[in-house]
C-alpha cells in the first residue's frame, strides 16, 4: 500500500523474510558458521537458542537449504510438545516416509530407525534430525527420546555419528540438557543469538531497504534508527513491525522521512493492539 510513495517494489519489513533480505550481524554469521561446522563434521548435537524474534529458524532454514546432498534425510520437528514415544515416532515418519505399514508402535519405529541409519553408514550418508521450539522437550520428558536416538546411532561404531540432531530454542534447553550428562557431553557447538547492537539495527534497516528497491539511505532518520533501537531492544522482529507500521504512518502523513516521533506512534500502536488482546 506505501510503496510507491516511498519508491519501494515490495514492503521491506514483511514478517517473512527471505534469503535476499537476511541481514547477517556478527552474532547471526557466527552462530551459522558453527552451525554448519557441526553438521558437516557429522557431530552428534548442535544447540541454536536465543530469545524469541532474533532469527533462529532463518539461520536454521538457510544452513540446511546449503547441505550437500550426502546429507540426507533431513527431518524437521517445528513443534516438539509430545511425549518421547510421539516424538521417535514423528521423527520415524519423515525420515521413512516410504515405509509400508503403521508406525504407530514404537519398536517399529525404532527399527526402521535403525535400518536407516545403517543404511546411511553404507551408503556416507548423514542423517539430520532439526528440532525447532526444543526447549518444549523437557516438559515432556522427550529428552528421553533424543538419547534413545543417539544410543541407536552410537551402535553403528563409527568415529563419527551418522545423525545430527539441531536442536533450536530458547536459551533454556542448555540448562535442560545439562541435566543430562549422556546428552551434554555430545554437544559439539552451543550458538547464543544475541540482540542487534546500534549499529547493526542501522545496517539492517538499510540493508531491508535496499532490497525493497530503493537507494535512499535517509528515509529513516538517523535519530529515528536510534527510537527504533530503544524500543525494539535490538529484537529483529520488532524492529519489523515498528518499521513497516512507521512508513505506513509516514504515507498516510504525506512523510517524506520517517522520524522519532513517528516511531514512536508506531509503538504506541502495537502496544495498544498487545494490550487489547
Amino acid at each position: 500500500m506505501y510503496e510507491s510513495h516511498w519508491g519501494l517494489a515490495e514492503r521491506p519489513f514483511e514478517g517473512k523474510a527471505n534469503e535476499n533480505s537476511y541481514y547477517p550481524s556478527e552474532s547471526h554469521q557466527a552462530a551459522a558458521l558453527k552451525l554448519g561446522y557441526a553438521i558437516e563434521q557429522r557431530r552428534a548435537i548442535a544447540v541454536l537458542c536465543g530469545e524469541s524474534g532474533l532469527g533462529k529458524t532463518m539461520i536454521l532454514e538457510s544452513c540446511l537449504e546449503q547441505l550437500a546432498d550426502s546429507f540426507s534425510p533431513i527431518a524437521r520437528v517445528v513443534y516438539p510438545a509430545m511425549p518421547s514415544e510421539q516424538l521417535i515416532q514423528h521423527i520415524a515418519r519423515q525420515i521413512g516416509p516410504h515405509e509400508k505399514g503403521s508406525l504407530s508402535d514404537l519398536a517399529r519405529s525404532i527399527e526402521l530407525l535403525d535400518r536407516v541409519l545403517r543404511h546411511n553408514v553404507a551408503q556416507d550418508l548423514h542423517a539430520v534430525v532439526a528440532i525447532d521450539e526444543a526447549h518444549l522437550l523437557s516438559q515432556f520428558g522427550s529428552l528421553e527420546g533424543l538419547r534413545l536416538l543417539l544410543n541407536l546411532a552410537s551402535d553403528s561404531c563409527l568415529r563419527e555419528s551418522p545423525i545430527t540432531l539441531v536442536l533450536c530454542g530458547a536459551t533454556s534447553i542448555i540448562s535442560h540438557l545439562a541435566k543430562s550428562s549422556s546428552l551434554e557431553d555430545r554437544i559439539a557447538v552451543r550458538c547464543v543469538l544475541e540482540r542487534f547492537s546500534i549499529d547493526d539495527t542501522t545496517a539492517y534497516i538499510q540493508h531491508r531497504m535496499r532490497q525493497a528497491g530503493t537507494d535512499r539511505d535517509d528515509i529513516f532518520s538517523s535519530a529515528s534508527i536510534e527510537t527504533v533501537q530503544l524500543l525494539s531492544m535490538g529484537v529483529p522482529r520488532r524492529i519489523n513491525r515498528l518499521c513497516d507500521l512507521a512508513l505506513m504512518i509516514g504515507f498516510a502523513q504525506d512523510l517524506q522521512q520517517i522520524d522519532p516521533r513517528t516511531i514512536e506512534n508506531a509503538h504506541r500502536e502495537l502496544s495498544s493492539v498487545r494490550h487489547a488482546a
